[in-house]
């Protein structure tokens, strides 16, 4: 059945030629001038031109809960600190420092999508610090996008 399908050829170019022939004849013949030689006018005043539909407010900053602040604690304090400052308890036997959240230089060149990944996948997946272990087995979607957003208050920074 797949070759009958294949072999079938369908004309989807012609009726685009024949449509690009006919506005092109349509916009030179209404753009030309009447049997006197004098430039066409339009018999009615062109529509006015719709205004842009308003922009929706943007969406508000769903706040952190204390839910996601003790997990924060249990699962990130250990390297990040309990502050997020990266000073934690196992910091110090780290190869490679803990990222400090509160520091938005950094936090802010980052995107939210960026920070879910290296939360759920790790920091090897992402190009970052391979200590930084994949909580994705262990945490839901719901709470590393709120762990996302905890970081981001630590930091006072936005998200891009």
């Amino acid at each position: 059945m797949g070759s009958l399908i294949r072999s079938r050829r369908f004309p989807t170019q012609v009726p685009l030629r024949s449509l690009g022939f006919v506005l092109v004849a349509a916009f030179c013949f209404a753009c030309g001038k009447d049997d006197a030689g004098q430039p066409k006018v339009a018999a009615t005043p062109p529509a006015p031109v719709a205004e842009a539909p308003e922009l929706p407010a943007p969406a508000a900053v769903e706040p952190v809960s204390e839910e996601t602040r003790a997990t924060y604690q249990w699962y990130c304090a250990q390297c990040h600190g309990l502050k997020g400052k990266g000073n934690g308890i196992n910091a110090k036997w780290l190869t490679v420092p803990p990222r400090d959240h509160t520091k938005a230089e950094y936090l802010e060149t980052r995107t939210d999508q960026q920070l879910f990944d290296a939360i759920q996948q790790g920091g090897l997946a992402v190009g970052r610090a391979p200590c930084m272990p994949r909580w994705g087995n262990t945490l839901d979607e719901e709470t590393i996008h709120a762990l996302v957003r905890y970081i981001r208050e630590l930091c006072e920074c936005e998200a891009l």
